[in-house]
């Protein structure tokens, strides 16, 4: 019996460590949402627990009602039905509440969409361009351009992070304010890490902006959220968060490897047909 309980102790712990481990990826058999990794996210997902705790109570009220409307009306409890065709408490009743739901909710939505619209002071400024089907990625202020494209199976070194991660990754500060700007070179493509909080299009001949910011170091996975052509599920983001003196050195180091045109990723149909 000990053993069983030791082996099952071990179990959870494992499994809570590895969650903590993969905040910024997909979890295998996940049921909820990612573990929030930006102040964007942490609002999305208070919001998401504040609507399940609305949903969960309206759908108990509604199920209790009719269950007690099955036993008090039912035929035998109720030989003579009633006859009544109007009642003016219940139907102020049922519609000044849902307004008041409704009330309740649209608040911290609104607070939300502002927040997430109108971005604080920017610290850094990166454009991702969408291609079928890669990311290219450029600093404006730095003078930095390159492509993220997918990673070979073979040369992933955690097998379950294939099709997550990408040769090159987009490198940011932690805890800095990004203003990420995109568009694209051909078709609607979209722009998603969900730890983040962040779902943007990329469209063609058009530029749209979010903002994001991620508190802690280490690496977030994301994917294009927009079916975009034959190799939409071979389109993945990487964004590795350092430290402030870590991303000033990577800085420097990029600006010697990606100052002029940046590595291509024309090729790219051919990496992806040899890695499936």
């Amino acid at each position: 019996m000990n053993r069983i309980f030791s082996a099952a102790f071990a179990s959870c712990v494992a499994f809570a460590t590895s969650g903590a481990a993969l905040a910024g990826e997909p979890r295998p058999w996940q049921l909820g949402m990612q573990d929030p990794a930006g102040p964007i996210a942490k609002e999305i997902y208070d919001l998401h627990n504040l609507l399940l705790v609305i949903t969960v109570l309206i759908a108990s009220f509604v199920l209790g009602l009719l269950l007690y409307i099955m036993v008090r009306f039912k035929a035998s409890a109720n030989p003579v039905p009633s006859k009544t065709t109007h009642n003016t408490f219940l139907e102020i009743v049922w519609t000044a509440v849902p307004i008041l739901i409704l009330v309740v909710i649209a608040i911290p939505s609104f607070k939300l969409l502002h927040f997430q619209a109108f971005a604080p002071k920017v610290d850094l400024t990166v454009k991702a361009t969408g291609y079928q089907w890669y990311w290219g990625y450029e600093y404006p202020d730095q003078g930095i351009s390159f492509d993220a494209t997918l990673t070979a199976k073979e040369d992933v070194k955690n097998k379950a992070q294939w099709l997550m991660d990408t040769e090159n990754h987009l490198v940011i500060p932690a805890g800095k304010n990004i203003r990420l700007i995109t568009t694209s070179a051909d078709v609607i493509h979209a722009w998603a890490v969900f730890s983040l909080g962040v779902n943007i299009n990329a469209t063609p001949g058009r530029i749209n902006e979010v903002w994001f910011k991620i508190d802690k170091p280490g690496t977030y996975f994301g994917h294009c959220n927009k079916i975009c052509g034959t190799n939409h599920a071979f389109m993945p983001i990487a964004i590795d968060a350092l430290g402030e003196r870590e991303f000033e050195a990577w800085l420097v180091e990029a600006k010697k490897k990606f100052a002029t045109t940046g590595e291509t990723g024309r090729q790219y149909a051919e990496l992806v047909s040899a890695a499936r």
